[in-house]
């Protein structure tokens, strides 16, 4: 594999230090054009930089997206289209049926795939395996103290500043309408919707708790198969404590997977 790596965020950071320690060297790196031109200036990375997909060099095979929604929404269908394949965390832009509708179309067209990483959740193939017979239902919870969903909407919902009496539910609705309202903190209901019952059937809530120090995800699904519930307490990147660690931790981890003879 030669990869490129779209942003050079927190988890572009963590994604470059693993494959570091494994051996392997990002081809190029893929920013804003202000963001290039503050880097070339500043000398701080020895990675080759292009502005879009169109400016990669030669031989690389992946795109590896680590921006976020606008990152993939922008760069996601270039790449696809070229023919590379590309692994992503930023689940929650395909909530958007012309985001995704155009990534499907780039990829078949460029005879590429788009890869899921899990990103900060698990049991998801817990999901795949217990739709093949009939899922009636999912619902995802998602838990952070109060000051974890400062900068969403919960902002105009709860005065996330002052001291709570307890949990204090912002939004509930659907994974469709979570990833559109919050595409910083709803990658997760994303996930479980795609790997279960779809964006608009999985019910989503979340939830501003001041008895809760680590940000808490709980699914819960029945069906056929029986019923299940799932629940992880995530931490953060040390260097940056508001990005799940779990979510750099998959792109890593979808990178071996796609290398690997034998898949699980």
């Amino acid at each position: 594999m030669k990869l490129a790596v779209v942003g050079n965020g927190a988890i572009s950071s963590y994604v470059q230090r693993s494959l570091a320690e494994q051996g392997q060297t990002i081809a190029a790196m893929i920013l804003r054009p202000q963001r290039i031109a503050s880097m070339k200036v500043s000398q701080t990375i020895g990675i080759p930089l292009a502005a879009s997909i169109s400016e990669l060099p030669g031989g690389v095979t992946h795109v590896i997206d680590c921006s976020g929604h606008r990152g993939l929404a922008e760069h996601g269908p270039a790449a696809l289209r070229a023919g590379y394949d590309v692994i992503t965390v930023s689940i929650g832009a395909l909530a958007d049926p012309d985001v995704m509708a155009e990534l499907e179309a780039a990829a078949v067209e460029g005879n590429s795939h788009l890869h899921l990483a899990s990103g900060a959740i698990g049991s998801l193939d817990t999901l795949q395996a217990a739709r093949c017979g009939r899922l009636d239902s999912v619902r995802y919870q998602g838990r952070k103290p109060p000051a974890g969903w400062i900068g969403s909407p919960a902002d105009q919902r709860l005065d996330l500043t002052r001291p709570m009496d307890g949990p204090q539910t912002h939004f509930s609705g659907t994974a469709r309408e979570a990833a559109l309202l919050y595409p910083k903190n709803a990658n997760v209901a994303a996930a479980v919707a795609l790997a279960g019952i779809g964006f608009d059937s999985t019910q989503v809530e979340l939830i501003a708790d001041p008895d809760v120090s680590a940000n808490i995800h709980e699914i819960h699904a029945s069906g056929e198969f029986g019923t299940f519930s799932f629940t992880i307490a995530g931490k953060g990147l040390p260097d940056n404590p508001r990005t799940s660690a779990l979510a750099a931790m998959s792109i890593v981890s979808a990178i071996a997977k796609v290398q690997h003879p034998v898949q699980i």
